[in-house]
């Protein structure tokens, strides 16, 4: 956790609603820092958080502007993001809360393997869901938008994976700990590390592969340093998903007046996490493949026998999710569980065939 000293909190907390001169007394300018672990130019800020800033600013007139900080430039990991948006050092972050292990239970149903087709989908599903029985997890931050990842696939540089057997002996970057279970689970080694530290470990062989979605290949050049990608089926799931949220800082939000409040209210929620979830469905995996085939890297897919046996054997991983809720004292796992599969469903019944 990041530990910072109560006075540096209190300025950060004096600098949070940064005031710039009005046009007007009444209309002052509140000045957003908005911090994330990757780089500026990548599908995160450039396709999905600015434009989302842009549009809040012209509804409010300009009273409400953003500051953007990629690539931590706020200082600290990526783990420390949800702690950071929480003690006031950035008004509002977008970050993995599978990073600070343990601490998001019911938002960790939503990466288990084999769970979600759609990130449109699934993302307005994950909303749903923490709306009903997650408030406990993010009672001391103000939610703006949960979403998934385009589905994770299996990267590799020296080794096709196109079964089981395949994994043996090798050592795959994993996101969390539901994926560092589900990767023990097919037989390689797991090796738990944020995004950013990704190429070092692939380019000096700490890793032999990574289990990432398509939209991080620009931001990290993965496409430069894998030969091998291994998909799953066409329409089955996909082999697991990476929930992020866009959260911002509890005092700051109640802090804003109302009519801003409302700009912010109208741009986020259940339709802010569907918009991510679609550009994460359609335009970051065109952009993946695009740039891994320019680089003649092979792109295998899974045959629905195969996928199968490795739904199979991954199905404990959701077994544990239900004893790990019980065990912080949610009520019926397995219930928790089947509410998730529905919402998921529900929205997945609604997508264009």
């Amino acid at each position: 956790m990041l530990k910072l000293p109560k006075a540096l909190l209190s300025l950060f907390a004096l600098g949070s609603l940064a005031l710039h001169a009005p046009a007007q007394a009444d209309e002052p300018v509140v000045t957003l820092k908005l911090a994330h672990f990757l780089p500026a130019h990548s599908v995160t800020q450039a396709d999905f958080l600015k434009p989302w800033s842009e549009k809040i600013t012209e509804e409010s007139n300009g009273r409400i502007q953003f500051q953007f900080y990629p690539s931590m430039q706020l200082g600290g990991t990526p783990p420390q993001l949800v702690d950071q948006v929480r003690d006031g050092v950035a008004d509002i972050v977008w970050t993995l809360p599978g990073y600070t292990s343990g601490r998001f239970p019911l938002t960790a149903a939503f990466e288990l393997p084999f769970m979600s087709r759609s990130s449109e989908a699934s993302s307005q599903a994950m909303w749903d869901f923490l709306e009903e029985h997650g408030q406990k997890e993010f009672a001391d931050m103000h939610l703006l938008a949960t979403h998934l990842t385009d589905g994770a696939l299996v990267h590799t540089t020296d080794k096709p994976i196109k079964k089981m057997a395949d994994f043996r002996g090798l050592k795959l970057r994993a996101a969390n700990r539901t994926a560092t279970k589900t990767i023990s689970l097919l037989g390689a080694t797991p090796v738990a590390m944020p995004v950013p530290q990704v190429p070092e470990a692939l380019s000096k062989g700490v890793v032999d592969g990574a289990v990432l979605p398509w939209d991080v290949v620009p931001a990290l050049k993965l496409h430069e340093l894998v030969k091998y990608h291994t998909e799953t089926a066409p329409g089955m799931p996909a082999l697991m998903h990476t929930a992020l949220v866009v959260a911002m800082n509890k005092n700051t939000y109640e802090n804003l007046p109302d009519d801003l409040k409302k700009v912010i209210d109208n741009n986020s929620g259940r339709a802010l996490s569907r918009e991510a979830g679609r550009i994460w469905d359609n335009q970051v995996v065109e952009t993946g493949h695009k740039l891994a085939e320019s680089r003649g890297n092979e792109i295998y897919v899974l045959s629905p026998e195969e996928q199968a046996k490795w739904m199979k054997a991954t199905s404990r991983v959701s077994e544990g999710w239900i004893e790990e809720v019980e065990d912080k004292g949610y009520e019926n796992g397995e219930a928790l569980l089947e509410d998730a599969r529905q919402l998921i469903e529900h929205y997945n019944a609604q997508l264009p065939r």
